[in-house]
């Protein structure tokens, strides 16, 4: 039986997004397709694991009428969750694709500010986790919560113990790496910004991913790369993947939506080089699909099938 997987998001939005014929200044620019999606990373990661048939939980701050509105769009899809209640408002996020020129505007609000009851309330919420889930804290760190935020989530999964992912960036990221997670999953800049330096050159992307694993950064690491694919490390050795070739129509929740299908394919027992294979296949279906994390099952499970996962080395 796969164990349950909880996520905890502590800056969720509500992701509007829409198209318009062309994005031009001062002008009214009239939109089509508009669409309104509960969002942010453990959000984006509990609604894709929920899809691939994965039993899951999110929990989220929510505060104001925005929050409410959060709740609603979670409902609506039957995501189980659990809502810590905020004085703030539950942010907004928009995205705009421009269709004249094919590229995509996302903007991306700041959020509340959380107060320290308000953050350590949503640490009491992950002291109920039954031994042995995974747990997987995503996303920014709203105003308000102390950066070493996910060294706290790293000590309660160890005394707890529940299997741990962490995805985020900058401080929030330095805080939670080398505490035992399973996985760790960086874009290429968020791991160069973690290990200070540029890693551009030949190899240099790989060395530095079997150096982090072996000083005990996490159990394993994978770096994104975008349109060119994937670096999974563990202390098997490394292994990279090409992107799969799809249309793409959209980013957001590309990352998040990896993170759910290796996450889940771990939990359920996968070996490192599936599970990889996994979540590359649903980071290609998710921009695929228009709007944040939409990755269908079949879609999935199609470009799985097309992908030789090889072997760590």
């Amino acid at each position: 039986m796969t164990p349950k997987i909880t996520t905890l998001t502590l800056n969720p939005t509500i992701d509007l997004a829409c198209e318009a014929a062309e994005v031009r200044p001062v002008r009214k620019i009239r939109t089509s397709g508009d669409r309104a999606d509960p969002g942010g990373g453990g959000v984006n990661v509990a609604r894709v694991v929920q899809e691939l048939g994965g039993e899951v939980e999110a929990v989220i701050l929510a505060g104001g009428v925005t929050g409410h509105f959060l709740e609603e769009l979670l409902d609506e899809i039957r995501l189980p969750r659990r809502s810590v209640p905020i004085a703030g408002r539950t942010r907004i996020s928009h995205t705009v694709l421009d269709r004249s020129r094919g590229e995509e505007f996302r903007f991306v609000a700041e959020g509340p500010e959380v107060s320290e009851s308000e953050w350590r309330a949503a640490l009491a919420a992950l002291e109920t986790l039954p031994e042995g889930s995974w747990l997987v804290a995503s996303g920014s760190l709203p105003r308000g919560v102390p950066e070493d935020f996910y060294a706290h989530v790293a000590a309660i999964a160890q005394a707890r113990g529940l299997r741990w992912v962490l995805d985020s960036s900058g401080p929030a990221l330095a805080a939670g790496a080398g505490r035992g997670a399973e996985l760790i999953k960086p874009s290429q800049g968020e791991f160069e910004a973690l290990v200070g330096r540029s890693l551009r050159a030949p190899g240099a992307l790989e060395a530095a991913a079997r150096e982090a694993v072996a000083q005990g950064l996490a159990k394993r690491l994978a770096v994104t790369l975008g349109h060119e694919g994937a670096l999974l490390a563990t202390e098997a050795g490394t292994l990279r993947l090409p992107a799969l070739p799809v249309e793409v129509r959209g980013a957001v929740g590309a990352g998040d939506s990896f993170v759910a299908a290796m996450t889940l394919a771990l939990a359920r027992g996968a070996t490192d080089e599936d599970a990889f294979a996994w979540g590359m296949a649903a980071g290609a279906a998710a921009v695929s699909n228009a709007g944040t994390a939409h990755p269908t099952r079949a879609e999935v499970e199609q470009l799985r099938s097309r992908l030789e996962p090889g072997r760590l080395g």
